[in-house]
């Protein structure tokens, strides 16, 4: 595909880039992520993804704008109010890089789709605040062979990983299992510094541009963890389970599986699980 006048001047600073270069933006343009959470995590993602030119981004989340999301979920404003995360996120997307696509998936995830809906992307980005969805992600993503980033915040706080298909452990493989309900506190009780999700959020864009692009080193068999008090970043070397449940010699896992747990109240995240209302 060639690229035109426009998008080589949009696209400079990167072409200028010897790792990146005219094939490495046309990569770039010709790939595609999947954001789950239009949150703290997936609105610095969303927006960076966009203007690298990732040609397709899809983004899901089933909530609206609330005005607690504002403190970090910078890719809504204050005149997003009640509208819909994924339609906000697409107009600002848009409005930032027309080049690229826009899918929107305004639902629950959960294991019954999250396999169709991942199956079309090229990486995948967990911008989830919960458990059960990190896990259903996972577990997902490894019977799809699909590469993915973790990441979780709360407080100052933040850690990343990421994970390809055999080349290093999956998030299972270093978490077993989700805690016990009410063992780890949610985001609105323990609260969270705006900018953390902003740092974290945006590793993680870096991580699927690396992944996209095919140049740099990846967050695999490595866990970053960010530590915004002391301003330390410290990385953790991880080892593959060969008993892991999903992804090890002999897995028994072989469909994502639903989890229950609370989850946070503040909205981010929350479309990952549904909610018994009874």
């Amino acid at each position: 595909m060639a690229m035109t006048q426009e998008q080589i001047e949009r696209y400079s600073r990167h072409i200028i880039l010897k790792e990146v270069g005219v094939k490495g933006q046309k990569k770039l343009l010709e790939g595609s992520v999947l954001i789950i959470g239009a949150g703290g995590l997936g609105a610095p993602a969303a927006l960076y993804l966009a203007a690298a030119g990732v040609g397709h981004i899809g983004i899901v989340d089933a909530d609206e704008v609330d005005l607690s999301n504002l403190q970090r979920q910078v890719i809504h404003t204050t005149a997003d109010l009640g509208k819909a995360k994924v339609k906000s996120a697409e107009e600002t997307m848009k409005a930032i890089n027309p080049d690229v696509t826009v899918t929107t998936y305004r639902r629950f995830v959960d294991a019954s789709n999250i396999r169709e809906l991942i199956r079309e992307y090229d990486f995948i980005i967990d911008g989830t605040d919960n458990f059960p969805a990190k896990f259903l992600i996972n577990d997902a993503c490894v019977l799809e062979e699909k590469p993915f980033s973790h990441a979780g915040i709360i407080r100052f706080q933040g850690q990343l990983m990421t994970y390809v298909p055999g080349e290093g452990p999956c998030y299972r493989c270093v978490f077993k299992n989700p805690p016990p309900k009410d063992a780890v506190p949610t985001c609105k009780q323990a609260g969270v510094i705006g900018a953390m999700a902003g740092t974290i959020g945006t590793l993680q864009a870096m991580e699927a541009i690396k992944y996209l692009i095919g140049s740099g080193d990846l967050l695999t068999g490595k866990l970053m963890t960010y530590d915004a008090l002391k301003m330390e970043f410290r990385k953790i070397t991880l080892h593959k389970d060969c008993n892991c449940a999903v992804c090890g010699e002999h897995p028994v896992i072989l469909n994502p599986i639903d989890y229950e747990q609370e989850v946070c109240e503040e909205t981010q995240g929350r479309f990952a699980i549904r909610e018994d209302r009874t």
